[in-house]
């Protein structure tokens, strides 16, 4: 995720961290020397465009502005939702650790709450679609380790240990009923978060919708330059530069959030996340407290 100032509005036009300007400068490049052939062959005679009307490019614009609208709204639900899930991971990792430790003894608290950290891990990287475990195995016992092997979904697994764990202290004596249920529901508000950050990462938008809004964008940038040359002349290949800018760049940013978990520099900064969750544990064990992530050329991952 970029975590800048806001530059000023002279350094704001050059900015190039954290912009999709890289990714569809091409197509704006195709765009526009496209625009300059059509208003070449327009301004010598070659063809006669002059003539056409705008109406019906205009009428297109409104519903891919529309389109787009929609589409970016979205894509923002989307990463906003999955940004307030991992929040709200911090808040049950913290009232866990607070309710824990009038609850139970010292080496099972301890144990519970590194389970936590293995799972953000695991979790991590599952949505991710990589291998968390080498992160998560810090925070696990060998034993804990070994009964991992061969799941499918480890953070889940990681889950169920931790029940399990709770579960012997209950049928010890070492928790009572109610003690119990406080610690459990700890556990299941932290299994609801994951379940809903796979959603959002299993379910993307409806391809044929996103398909409808791609061509259409392509379709208006390349038919501009026939209405607009009788009126524009030589300035028509920047007009339709400006315009091929604005609908590609809010295209290829809502893709960007459509999918909040990568490592792209607008995905949420899952590994900082993961090191608040380890601070507030190592404070609430009384351990030293690792420093957070600092933001390396203005991102923080």
């Amino acid at each position: 995720m970029i975590v800048r100032d806001r530059p000023n509005a002279i350094a704001l036009l050059f900015t190039l961290r954290g912009s999709v300007v890289p990714e569809i400068l091409p197509h704006i490049v195709c765009v526009a020397l496209f625009s300059v052939v059509w208003t070449a062959l327009s301004r010598w005679h070659v063809v006669e465009l002059g003539s056409l009307t705008i109406m019906p490019v205009t009428l297109l614009g409104i519903v891919l502005s529309i389109l787009l609208g929609f589409r970016n709204n979205a894509s923002y639900d989307r990463w906003w939702e999955a940004r307030k899930q991992w929040g709200q991971m911090v808040y049950e990792i913290r009232s866990l650790a607070r309710a824990s430790r009038a609850l139970l003894a010292e080496a099972p608290r301890r144990r519970l709450l590194h389970q936590m950290l293995a799972h953000a891990h695991a979790l991590k990287g599952q949505l991710r679609e990589e291998d968390g475990m080498a992160e998560a195995a810090r925070w696990l016992s060998e034993q804990d380790s070994e009964a991992l092997a061969g799941k499918r979904n480890r953070a889940d697994a990681i889950l169920a240990l931790a029940g399990e764990g709770l579960a012997v202290q209950h049928q010890s004596g070492a928790l009572d009923s109610v003690a119990f249920k406080v610690l459990d529901e700890r556990l299941t508000a932290i299994s609801g978060i994951q379940a809903a950050c796979e959603r959002i990462a299993s379910t993307p938008l409806p391809f044929a919708y996103t398909l409808l809004v791609h061509r259409t964008a392509y379709v208006y940038c390349y038919l501009l330059p026939f209405v607009l040359v009788g009126a524009l002349g030589w300035a028509t290949p920047v007009m339709v530069a400006v315009v091929a800018y604005t609908f590609f760049g809010i295209d290829r940013l809502s893709e960007h959030l459509e999918t909040p978990f990568g490592r792209d520099p607008n995905d949420l900064p899952l590994d900082a996340l993961c090191r608040i969750h380890e601070i507030s544990v190592a404070e609430a064990l009384g351990d030293t407290a690792p420093e957070p992530l600092p933001v390396k050329d203005f991102q923080l991952q």
